[in-house]
């Protein structure tokens, strides 16, 4: 959610608040009733909305993970394939050199070398 949409749903939140209070004087509330029945709602949809966010946050579900997320497969596969482009351009007895030191073949017996 940009900034400016944040802002904007404040400021509805807020118009909520007040036209919730004529909205109850309309309906017959007096007074303090009407201003505490907004109230009383407000308070109910700031709790479940804050609770929607808590959940999305238990879950993984916010847009700023779901971009790392995207941003780290896109990374990691366009990593993997310049280093096996790199190590397809080495001559055999390098990319066996390189395995060996990087532990990915066993080492060969002292004689062999």
């Amino acid at each position: 959610m940009t900034n400016g949409r944040a802002l904007l749903l404040a400021l509805g939140v807020f118009g909520l608040g007040g036209g919730g209070y004529w909205i109850f004087q309309a309906g017959g509330f007096e007074g303090f009733s009407a201003g505490i029945a907004a109230s009383a709602l407000l308070m109910v949809l700031v709790l479940a909305w804050t609770g929607s966010y808590l959940f999305r946050v238990v879950t993984g579900k916010m847009t700023f993970i779901q971009q790392r997320r995207q941003y780290r497969e896109a990374y990691d596969a366009f990593t993997t394939e310049a280093l096996q482009r790199k190590f397809d351009a080495l001559s055999p007895e390098e990319q066996e050199r390189l395995l060996r030191e990087t532990g990915q073949l066993p080492e060969a017996p002292q004689g062999e070398t």
